[in-house]
């Protein structure tokens, strides 16, 4: 939001308002094993985001269904429903969340057969601190940059 001014030439200026903050990204964090899911939620938030967390695909899905997040971190091997299945029941509601899978098992074949699924990234585990978060920089960043048709012109007549 911008502070329209008058100046004494009789012109306005505009004059960008101070301390804007942006709210933190949101994220949703699965991971059947305690440690991890705590470990890794712990480091996202101390890194200023915002982690709900779900133990397993079923209620990851509920959580999504429940609040909007900017990021999906989920493991691949769980109980009730995998990780992969939870990207699939994404995908087939349209929902273009972006998506890491973070998994000891990253099942590549079938990844390969069902390109439709659109995974951001793939964080083989063990994983370092360091490279989750630049997996998660990456991702939310390249989420940021939204391409636009050439019909669309942003020029100001």
């Amino acid at each position: 939001m911008n502070t329209l001014l008058e100046t004494p030439s009789e012109k306005v200026a505009v004059v960008p308002i101070q301390n804007h903050v942006t709210p933190p990204r949101r994220i949703l964090l699965v991971d059947d094993d305690l440690y991890a899911r705590e470990l890794n939620a712990g480091v996202l938030i101390r890194s200023g985001y915002k982690v709900d967390t779900a133990v397993d695909g079923a209620d990851a899905w509920k959580a999504l269904s429940d609040a909007s997040y900017d990021l999906l971190i989920t493991d691949n091997r769980m109980p009730r429903v995998t990780g992969l299945d939870l990207i699939k029941k994404l995908r087939s509601e349209d929902m273009t969340l972006p998506v890491i899978l973070a998994s000891g098992t990253v099942p590549e074949e079938e990844l390969k057969r069902h390109p439709w699924l659109q995974l951001d990234a793939t964080l083989p585990k063990p994983f370092t601190i360091a490279e989750l978060l630049d997996m998660v920089k990456k991702v939310l960043r390249a989420d940021g940059v939204r391409i636009l048709p050439p019909s669309v012109d942003l020029r100001q007549e």
